[in-house]
């Protein structure tokens, strides 16, 4: 069997913010700062740890910024340099490193997570790929996409990272029904999305990462819309189910929903706290906070 490895992740970053206006009025979410670095930026550093090499971006109005962050900025390098500030332009020059391509596909409409992934078919075509959302910020001492590809070089299905999540919080998240096979990876059997907490099969989340075989697109054609129009990919997951096997994978790795203004907070305080520049004073600081 010819083994086939995952060099394309798709960044749905088309939607609007709208739990961060004013903030995210005139700029993409995305493109919010943990320190120093945007939310975008951190998931395609993940991708590019695991070995992917195009990244294709769904955006939508008023995502031009992440275009331009990854774009090269010449009047920039050209200033920082005359200045001598030369660790500064290596900081500039390494957002995108050489070999990775960028990519990107306009989301017309705002009509779900499935239709977002379902925008990069014609550069997807018959290959497996990734999706990671940048609102999940997971931090692993391997990064998390990477566990993932090592799971998926594996068993060749789709994978889709889960944890454990409060039974109160179910209704926030894609919940799967599963069998363990091995440590971490369990066997899929069932997936509802946002089930409320005495109807949810378990209590196990798909939270922002996954790993999806080329199928998938042919079932987000057939997924009838919901609320708003919206295609859910929840719903393309499910039926995929019915013709392949599915996996979940309980990564090693702390997670910090940035797409929460609680969860970004956190991951202010957690990445301040391990930034070099800035760790001992910030702690220091932190003492002094009542």
């Amino acid at each position: 069997m010819h083994l086939k490895k995952i060099t394309k992740a798709v960044f749905p970053v088309a939607g609007m913010g709208s739990r961060f206006l004013p903030a995210t009025k005139a700029t993409a979410k995305e493109m919010l700062p943990v320190v120093d670095k945007p939310l975008i930026q951190y998931a395609v550093e993940e991708a590019v740890a695991a070995g992917i090499t195009d990244m294709v971006f769904i955006t939508g109005r008023n995502k031009r910024a992440i275009e331009d962050h990854f774009d090269k900025a010449y009047e920039l390098e050209a200033t920082l340099e005359a200045q001598g500030k030369n660790e500064l332009l290596r900081i500039v020059q390494e957002v995108v490193p050489s070999h990775i391509n960028c990519i990107y596909i306009r989301q017309a409409e705002p009509l779900g997570l499935g239709h977002a992934v379902l925008c990069a078919q014609p550069v997807i075509q018959d290959e497996p790929f990734a999706v990671i959302l940048a609102d999940d910020l997971i931090e692993g001492e391997v990064p998390v996409m990477k566990q993932m590809v090592q799971v998926f070089a594996k068993h060749q299905c789709s994978v889709l990272g889960v944890q454990e999540v409060p039974r109160s919080h179910t209704k926030q998240y894609g919940i799967v029904s599963t069998s363990n096979i091995e440590p971490k990876i369990d066997k899929i059997h069932g997936i509802v999305e946002k089930p409320k907490p005495e109807d949810a099969p378990s209590t196990l989340a798909v939270v922002g990462r996954y790993i999806l075989t080329p199928r998938i697109f042919k079932h987000l054609h057939e997924v009838k819309p919901g609320t708003g129009g919206e295609i859910q990919l929840t719903d393309g997951i499910a039926a995929l189910m019915q013709y392949e096997s599915l996996l979940a994978y309980s990564f090693d790795g702390t997670r910090y929903d940035c797409g929460s203004k609680l969860g970004y907070l956190k991951a202010q305080v957690a990445f301040g706290l391990k930034h070099k520049e800035l760790r001992e004073e910030f702690a220091a600081y932190l003492k002094t906070v009542n």
